[in-house]
């Protein structure tokens, strides 16, 4: 069997800072530190945050008054930041910036008096923050056809924003459904889908070209994740999303000489390393290979309050941000 590592895959930038935002002010603080909903979707993650004394909640009742309180990489409503002042709780913000740098988009266009439309799915904890973001009506749509059933006017002035996490051509998509419809159109642009988003999903549609199954390794409710599994399909090949080598059926590899491998943006190497050891195990011997890619080389700075603070520790840094020889050197 050959298996085909994407570059680059796992972590991104966000889910790194993230992670370490946790991980530091567990350091700085002592445990319990509170984070509202997971601080990326992975369990693998959020297993090893709670172990060092992270507490994970849904709704801000559950925190203690003047706890150390973190708000998750997907963002959170404004409505949600004044409940944290008021209760007196010492926030530290880990949105990722890509997200939050959607925010301020959406309260620009509202400003200059168009009407937002916010391409996204409905009930993402991304979508639910940006909906809290901008203060103002903002139009959700999740496909053409929700495009077409806007009750405006041609002429309408529009602005859209997107989820960072879509697929680029699911995406372009609605934009141009928008311009069809409405005379008087801005927005980003595909491109301000987050570079993780992109690169993650141009490796794979390289990917897609080489192999006879794909295993993209990530969580059920990671929108990124979903994507790339959807992507593999829409490219004629047979794609699984799974969490680790262990939802491996043997009936995925019949035939299979060889396999293609990625992760989503919230997948540690970990995880990675997990599967392609389940593969040597169907397989022997076993080729790893990793296609060319994008080299990502994008730091974000965590909150002042943290500087002061010992860099990342192994959770944070296990995604090594599409540097590719991790996995490939377990396999030999």
């Amino acid at each position: 069997m050959k298996i085909i590592l994407a570059k680059p895959r796992g972590f991104c930038a966000g889910v790194v800072r993230a992670i370490e935002i946790v991980e530091r002010a567990l350091d700085k603080y002592g445990p319990p530190v509170y984070v509202r909903h997971e601080i990326v979707h992975n369990k693998w993650v959020v297993d090893a945050l709670r172990a060092r004394g992270a507490r994970f909640v849904e709704d801000l009742s559950e925190v203690p008054a003047g706890a150390i309180t973190i708000f998750s990489a997907h963002g959170v409503a404004k409505a949600v930041e004044n409940d944290a002042a008021a209760r007196n709780l010492h926030v530290l913000n880990a949105t990722c910036p890509l997200v939050s740098k959607v925010h301020a988009q959406g309260r620009h266009y509202l400003r200059n008096g168009r009407t937002v439309v916010l391409i996204g799915h409905a009930g993402h904890p991304e979508v639910v923050g940006t909906l809290g973001q901008i203060p103002g009506p903002v139009l959700l749509v999740q496909s053409e056809e929700d495009v077409e059933a806007l009750e405006l006017a041609a002429d309408t002035p529009i602005a859209y924003v997107t989820q960072t996490t879509l697929s680029v051509d699911d995406t372009r998509g609605i934009i141009e459904a928008l311009y069809r419809r409405f005379n008087d159109v801005v927005g980003p642009g595909t491109k301000d889908i987050c570079y993780a988003t992109q690169n993650r999903q141009t490796a794979l549609l390289q990917l897609s070209r080489l192999v006879d199954v794909i295993f993209v390794v990530g969580a059920k409710n990671s929108s990124n994740s979903n994507r790339l599994r959807e992507i593999g399909e829409e490219a004629g090949v047979p794609t699984h999303l799974i969490a680790s080598g262990g939802e491996i059926r043997p009936e995925w590899l019949e035939g299979v000489d060889i396999v293609g491998l990625t992760a989503g943006a919230s997948a540690p190497e970990t995880m990675v390393k997990d599967v392609v050891a389940t593969l040597r195990r169907f397989a022997s011997p076993v080729e790893v290979f990793t296609l060319p890619g994008e080299d990502e080389n994008i730091e974000f700075r965590v909150p002042v309050d943290l500087l002061d603070v010992a860099g990342a520790s192994k959770i944070s840094k296990d995604g090594n941000l599409g540097h590719s020889s991790t996995a490939e050197a377990a396999c030999r």
